[in-house]
């Protein structure tokens, strides 16, 4: 019998400051009172500041990860990060929904370090992924690589096609901070609290993972948003360093 309650998995590197990764995913989740999980994908070698190396876990070992706890625990939604390759993140995707049909998706997809190392991702299979997920939150620079498109909102409505698209306004060089949801009802703005905030590492995977805990707690989908953003702000606010601190 699978153990259930408002359980979130995460799929992601192991970033050595706990900004990124799944060490700044399961605090996020824990904010929210959610039970947090991970099936680790990647050893990363960074600091805030500096992008080393990246040592990728065996595509059987993330699977095998990911397959025992499928088999063990009932989730009510998956958020995944950076995966060696959208090849595997078809894999697992199907894995996911092969065990747990009803399951919710969030990708946030990460194609760079925030220092700025391309991970070269092969995207001949996005189409693929983007209609098995719920919603992908990519950055102004994701948005424009997932689709092709020099201008980012255009190629995030594109997107929005296959899937919903909450395009993260953290470097929006018109409205900085704010976001913009795609779905099939056209266009949604949400517009930054005013406060003082910086930079931090991490940011986008924080609120992403928000943003899955707002979901699976069963917030409607604007409230969901709106109380991620309010906690990536949060986030924003808590030093003035590139690592930020989390609520609890």
């Amino acid at each position: 019998m699978k153990i259930k309650g408002i359980n979130i998995l995460t799929i992601a590197g192991f970033d050595p400051t706990g900004g990124a990764g799944i060490l700044a995913d399961i605090q996020t989740f824990k904010a929210f009172n959610c039970v947090g999980m991970a099936v680790q994908t990647a050893n990363t070698i960074q600091t805030e500041d500096e992008f080393i190396a990246v040592n990728w876990i065996d595509d059987e070992v993330i699977g095998r990860q990911l397959q025992s706890l499928l088999d063990r625990y009932a989730f009510t939604i998956v958020k995944i990060g950076l995966v060696p390759s959208l090849s595997l993140l078809n894999v697992l995707i199907d894995k996911i929904i092969a065990k747990q049909p009803n399951i919710k998706i969030v990708w946030d997809p990460v194609l760079s370090a925030s220092a700025g190392v391309d991970f070269g991702q092969d995207l001949s299979e996005l189409s693929v992924v983007l209609e098995k997920v719920f919603l992908i939150t990519p950055n102004w620079s994701e948005a424009i690589k997932l689709s092709g498109n020099d201008d980012a909102i255009v190629g995030a409505k594109e997107l929005s096609n296959i899937t919903k698209i909450l395009l993260k306004g953290g470097h929006n060089p018109e409205n900085l901070g704010r976001d913009i949801l795609f779905d099939d009802e056209g266009e949604l703005f949400f517009k930054p609290k005013p406060g003082n905030y910086s930079p931090k590492h991490g940011s986008g995977c924080v609120y992403a993972s928000a943003l899955a805990a707002t979901i699976a707690k069963g917030y409607p989908q604007q409230k969901a948003i709106l109380k991620a953003k309010r906690y990536i702000e949060y986030f924003l606010a808590s030093s003035n360093t590139l690592i930020g601190r989390h609520k609890g």
